[in-house]
């Protein structure tokens, strides 16, 4: 019989795991694509000879859009010779600003080629992978709400671009002894929004930059040079001579 092909995803316990793949480049922000490993496995004997096989987006599974969410697929890809197993990558993209307020899903499957039979169950030679831009308050935020202001999603991105991380939960039984790296943080945040030009002139290896609005006004936009399309608001405010960030709802960011 014609050998088949899978995409060899198993859990904790070595079953197959046929949950969605998730992602978010929330966590690194300026990050504008990366790549997930798909892994492509044969049931079936090993040859000394290059196999084809065809991995393809499932349309009606997909709401991701190809080039701007994601690169599109090869027409077929080759199983080397010799060999049982191949990741073949997937490139998604982060250059859609939507994506911080949602998330968009791709979904692959392993069909029938001249080398390979498409006979096996759908739920092993099928994967979805959803991702975003979307952060999420974290649990540390309520306690250094009084430094960090009210909770927005912009806050908390240019927190961290700014180099930071988890905060100190002040409930654990240990929390006091996060405040030194805490307050340290904290105080890198907020010389970078009091004064967003000097960090980016101090930090060019970054690949962040402030241009000038075309709109006629005296503001900027804050981005990554690898994500133009995904700016942050710097507004200029004449009644104290200086620049803020602002955030999704339109309102000034102010970290003490």
């Amino acid at each position: 019989d014609t050998d088949n092909i899978y995409l060899l995803y198993q859990d904790q316990n070595g079953n197959n795991d046929t949950t969605t793949v998730s992602y978010s480049f929330a966590a690194s922000p300026g990050l504008a694509q990366v790549t997930i490993c798909v892994p492509v496995s044969i049931a079936g004997k090993r040859l000394p000879r290059d196999r084809k096989f065809v991995l393809s987006v499932v349309d009606s599974l997909t709401s991701a859009t190809v080039d701007l969410h994601y690169e599109a697929l090869k027409p077929y890809y080759t199983m080397p010779a010799d060999s049982g197993k191949i990741n073949v990558p997937l490139i998604i993209k982060n250059l859609d600003p939507e994506l911080s307020n949602s998330s968009v899903r791709v979904t692959l499957r392993l069909g029938s080629s001249e080398d390979f039979e498409g006979g096996l169950p759908l739920t092993i030679r099928t994967k979805s992978y959803m991702f975003s831009n979307r952060l999420e308050q974290p649990a540390w935020w309520m306690f250094w709400q009084g430094n960090l202001g009210q909770y927005s999603r912009t806050t908390h991105r240019l927190f961290l671009i700014s180099g930071g991380q988890d905060l100190a939960i002040l409930s654990a039984p240990d929390g006091y002894m996060g405040i030194p790296r805490t307050l340290y943080y904290i105080d890198n945040a907020k010389i970078f929004v009091r004064d967003p030009f000097a960090w980016v002139a101090r930090n060019p290896e970054s690949g962040y930059v402030l241009t000038k609005r075309t709109d006629g006004s005296p503001d900027y936009d804050f981005y990554h040079k690898d994500a133009p399309s995904i700016k942050i608001h710097v507004k200029f405010f004449p009644q104290v001579n200086g620049y803020f960030f602002m955030n999704e709802n339109g309102n000034q960011i102010i970290i003490n």
